[in-house]
């Protein structure tokens, strides 16, 4: 086997950064499942002074495609006698300027690149993981926000669904896509609409149609994101079933978001709100399909959510930690499982 060496990004947010060559190690560890060759070796080196991933490999040409989508990727190298590094180009899927990530800035906003791990932590345990390069997924995100998650598909040339209660949120991802679309000179329609249920009006839907990028080797191809101003917890008739490959969302922290409950106010608890949305949320994901799912375990703990999602019926996915401080009153963690019917 040869020995790699990956140079991690730098973030912008520190805290992230002193952990993040610890989570690459679990995510990288992920991407094993799909490689033609298996991970070895996995570790963090200090070379020259710098932080490397190190690992141990046959890739193939495919094989760095898939690993260029590591959440943290910056630059990969192939060890020559352990003194000499010989640069490797990396390919990650990029179908869109990297600002339509970047640009959004808002309170709450969770970390791209974490979000990116959530992405591909999820895809890795579905049944969609050997499409990942060359297929056309549907992300569902039923906590959408403002759409860092959608963006993130959008990115690898899928297409996205979200819900998001939050009526201004929707109103402001609208805006940005529509306002980044039109400077970008990139085909595109963009409606928000009333959704009626047994003649009463139940949901607003924003459906943006794309062009590919003038630079995309799939130029003419047409991506979709369709966001639903509603209930996550009331979906029946708004949705049709086995829309999604795969589902990833962030739940309200128990912090600074919250979440209603059954009557009508605020709580702060994440796992009430999965609790009530899982039955809404199985119907959507395929067979096959993947659920990652984020939250604050200093309000939650890992075997509870663990238990409603194995109550629902799902298989749980093993994978190395991921858990990590965020700030003083949040420490996040992933939990994928996986829709086997």
């Amino acid at each position: 086997m040869s020995r790699y060496a990956m140079l991690l990004a730098p973030s912008a947010n520190r805290v992230y950064a002193d952990q993040a060559s610890r989570m690459s190690q679990a995510e990288l560890a992920a991407f094993g499942a799909v490689l033609s060759s298996g991970l070895d070796d996995i570790d963090v080196a200090v070379i020259g002074g710098v932080e490397y991933l190190t690992f141990s490999a046959d890739l193939s040409e495919r094989d760095i495609a898939y690993v260029s989508n590591l959440s943290s990727a910056y630059a990969l190298f192939e060890r020559v006698d352990d003194a000499l590094l010989r640069p490797l180009a990396l390919t990650p899927l990029a179908h869109y300027d990297s600002d339509l990530i970047t640009i959004p800035k808002y309170a709450g906003k969770t970390n791209e690149q974490f979000t990116k791990l959530v992405l591909n932590l999820t895809v890795l345990a579905s049944a969609s993981a050997d499409r990942m390069l060359d297929g056309h997924l549907t992300v569902l995100d039923p906590l959408c926000g403002r759409g860092t998650t959608l963006n993130q598909a959008l990115m690898y040339g899928w297409d996205g669904i979200g819900v998001e209660i939050d009526g201004k949120d929707v109103e402001a991802y609208k805006l940005f896509l529509q306002t980044w679309l039109k400077r970008k000179r990139l085909k595109h329609t963009a409606e928000l609409v009333p959704v009626r249920r047994q003649g009463r009006r139940a949901a607003r839907r924003l459906e943006v149609t794309m062009a590919a990028s003038k630079d995309d080797h799939k130029a003419g191809a047409v991506q979709k994101v369709v966001v639903l101003n509603a209930d996550t917890t009331g979906l029946d008739g708004l949705l049709r079933g086995n829309v999604a490959d795969v589902l990833v969302a962030d739940l309200p922290y128990g912090v600074a978001h919250g979440s209603y409950d059954d009557e009508g106010g605020i709580s702060r608890r994440p796992l009430d709100l999965l609790e009530r949305a899982i039955s809404q949320w199985l119907p959507l994901l395929r067979p096959g399909g993947a659920i990652g799912l984020s939250w604050n375990t200093k309000v939650a703990k890992r075997e509870h959510a663990e238990d409603i999602l194995f109550a629902a019926g799902l298989d749980l996915v093993e994978y190395l930690p991921v858990d990590h401080r965020v700030d003083q009153g949040i420490e996040r963690d992933v939990l994928v499982a996986r829709k086997s019917r």
